[in-house]
C-alpha cells in the first residue's frame, strides 16, 4: 500500500498498516470456563491498554529497577540456582498486569527503552515491568541506528510514549570494541562507526559507555522531527541511563 508522507504523519498510514492499537475496551466473550479463564464480567469496566500508565514514567523506572536490583544483590547471598531462583522470582509481585483480551486489543507502553543487545541486559527485568509497559529496542551498543529511530516515531506517533531512556551498561562489549582497531567483518566496523563518533581516545570503558549513550541521544532530536517536536511540545522526555551489571542499579547519566 503506498503511503504519502501527510497521511503517516496524521496518523491515517499508520491505521491503514494496521499499527496502531485500538485503545477501546476489550470485551471477550465468556466461555463458561473456570480454573483461571477471563471473562468478560471479570474485567474492570476501565481497563484498557492505557490504564497501567503510571503518572510518572521516569519516577516509574527508577522504583522498578531499585525493587531489582534488590533483588539482584541478595541473590548473591543464596548457595544454590534453586535459591537465587526463588529470590528473583519476587519480583513483578506488586506490577499492573493486563488480561491478554486486553492487551491483545492494543499496546500502550510508557517508556521506550534503546539498549544494548547484551545477554546480561532485559529491560522488563532491569525495570521490573510488565509486558506491555515497555517499548523495547535494542542493538548492540545502542546506538541511534535509522531502524532504532523509526521506530521510536511509530512509538511517539501511534503509542504516544512519553519517555525515552537510552540505556548503556557496564563491560559493553561494543564501546570495547570501538575503542580497538581492526574488526573481524565489514559489517562489524559498520555498526561501531557511531560509537567512534561518540567516544574520545584515552577514555576508560566507562566514560566511553556513558559518552556514547549520551551521544545516541542528542542523535534522536537532531535526526529526527518527530521526535524533536514531541520534546519541543513537552509531550516527550528524553533521559540517559547506566546500568551496572554487578549491582543491578541504573543510574542517571
Amino acid at each position: 500500500m503506498a503511503l504519502d508522507r501527510r497521511s503517516f504523519l496524521l496518523g491515517t498510514g499508520l491505521t491503514a498498516l494496521g499499527l496502531v492499537g485500538c485503545a477501546k475496551k476489550a470485551t471477550p466473550e465468556s466461555s463458561g470456563a473456570t480454573g483461571g479463564t477471563t471473562t468478560a464480567a471479570s474485567i474492570p469496566a476501565d481497563e484498557n491498554p492505557r490504564s497501567c500508565r503510571p503518572s510518572d514514567s521516569l519516577q516509574a523506572l527508577k522504583d522498578g529497577n531499585a525493587r531489582f536490583a534488590a533483588a539482584w544483590e541478595k541473590k548473591d547471598s543464596a548457595n544454590t540456582p534453586q535459591e537465587r531462583a526463588q529470590v528473583m522470582s519476587n519480583l513483578w509481585l506488586d506490577n499492573c498486569f493486563l488480561p491478554a483480551s486486553v492487551i491483545s486489543e492494543g499496546q500502550a507502553p510508557w517508556a521506550t527503552v534503546l539498549t544494548c543487545a547484551d545477554s546480561r541486559l532485559a529491560p522488563e527485568w532491569i525495570f521490573d515491568a510488565a509486558p506491555s509497559d515497555l517499548f523495547v529496542i535494542r542493538s548492540a551498543g545502542n546506538t541511534a541506528f535509522d531502524d532504532a529511530i523509526a521506530s521510536m516515531e511509530f512509538g511517539v506517533l501511534a503509542l504516544k510514549t512519553p519517555l525515552i531512556m537510552v540505556m548503556g551498561h557496564s563491560a559493553c562489549g561494543a564501546v570495547k570494541a570501538a575503542q580497538g582497531d581492526e574488526l573481524p567483518t565489514p559489517l562489524l566496523t559498520e555498526l561501531v562507526k557511531p560509537i567512534r563518533a561518540a567516544i574520545q581516545p584515552g577514555q576508560d570503558l566507562e566514560t566511553a559507555t556513558k559518552a556514547n549513550a549520551s551521544y545516541a541521544a542528542k542523535q534522536l532530536t537532531a535526526r529526527s522531527e518527530v521526535i524533536k517536536d514531541a520534546v519541543d511540545n513537552g509531550k516527550l522526555q528524553i533521559v540517559v541511563g547506566y546500568f551496572d551489571i554487578g549491582s543491578g542499579k541504573v543510574t542517571m547519566v
